[in-house]
């Protein structure tokens, strides 16, 4: 029988019984909590509907999913930088609010922290408007410990950033090194369309980096002109890594995997929509939380999911979309985190 002591102790007792003798023994081992480490930019995301403001809420892609997964119970942490100011000074507490360890943010004292304005359509669907202040793109961190079966979430303009690439790569290949598992999310967003020539070759040396892929159908618009996720992942995805997850806003999630699997899976929808602005980053942090939750492993990720595995994992990021939807936040709400933290199984 294994009774847990503690989160980094687990103790076995062990008994032995014969016609003559009563034996116990007891045994203290270490048992490792598996981590999430992301590495992504922060930004006040204020939002508009109607061109007048209605909400301002710390953000940034990987951002997002990390508060989503601390709230959830997940051991999260982040990499990144923040101006020295109120703004900064917000996203970093926010973080730290909902169980994310900030150790790794840096706050640099000449910069004043990023602005996006978020335009809400008809549809809840966002325009986006980027302000940044920062004199110049520079990344300086210590790498937080990574162990084997952890799981790194990189994406977005900033994992292609020419600037600050030499620190991107190089905490993606210390992380490899030691076993974690690596989940990219492309999210190329298209005010960066103009860079797509001098920017591919990141892209590309972030496919060999990656386990897993996800992209939206607007990311290869940008991209490479391409919304069919087959021609997408037999051009641009199967020859890096064979594990392409394909979202389409409300139309069905596309699978690709190796042995030539495929499925779709139809979206949940949301109860009612107030933005989609985090729909994305959540289903990001939902599939992750699946991931621990389900025992995906780095020998898992190496021997192929089966197709319950992949039922199981994508259904957990389906269910974090669609709760994210439905307020103009940026994350799963703090109850349904409560829920997941139950449900949460390591």
């Amino acid at each position: 029988m294994s009774i847990v002591l503690e989160s980094n102790k687990k103790f076995h007792f062990l008994c032995h019984f014969t016609p003559f003798s009563y034996l116990c023994t007891y045994k203290i081992e270490k048992v490792m909590i598996r981590r999430v480490v992301g590495i992504g930019e922060t930004v006040l995301d204020i939002i508009f509907k109607d061109d007048q403001p209605i909400g301002a809420v710390p953000g940034g892609s990987v951002y997002n999913s990390l508060i989503s997964l601390g709230r959830s119970g997940v051991n999260a942490a982040f990499i990144s930088e923040t101006g020295h100011d109120r703004v900064g000074q917000r996203i970093i507490s926010f973080l730290q609010e909902n169980g994310v360890e900030t150790s790794c943010v840096n706050v640099y004292p000449d910069s004043k922290s990023p602005i996006s304005l978020a335009f809400l359509n008809d549809s809840n669907d966002a325009d986006y408007i980027f302000y940044k202040d920062h004199p110049n793109d520079r990344l300086e961190f210590n790498y937080p410990e990574v162990n084997k079966d952890d799981i790194v979430m990189f994406g977005s303009y900033y994992a292609v950033n020419p600037v600050i690439r030499p620190q991107v790569t190089g905490f993606l290949e210390y992380a490899r090194s030691r076993g974690a598992i690596l989940y990219y999310d492309v999210n190329f967003r298209s005010s960066h369309k103009n860079e797509v020539l001098k920017l591919t070759p990141n892209f590309l040396e972030n496919l060999e980096y990656a386990d897993i892929v996800r992209g939206s159908k607007e990311d290869f618009e940008v991209m490479f002109n391409k919304t069919d996720p087959d021609a997408i992942y037999r051009s641009q995805i199967a020859f890096y890594t064979k594990k392409f997850i394909f979202t389409q806003g409300d139309k069905p999630v596309e699978l690709r995997a190796e042995g030539g699997f495929k499925k779709q899976y139809p979206i949940i929808k949301a109860t009612k929509v107030v933005s989609t602005i985090g729909a994305g980053d959540n289903f990001n942090a939902g599939f992750v939380y699946g991931m621990i939750q389900n025992g995906i492993t780095r020998r898992v990720i190496e021997e192929g999911l089966t197709e319950k595995q992949w039922d199981e994992v994508i259904n957990s990021a389906l269910r974090f979309s669609s709760k994210a939807c439905e307020s103009i936040n940026n994350y799963v709400n703090i109850d349904f985190g409560e829920q997941m933290k139950k449900e949460l199984i390591y």
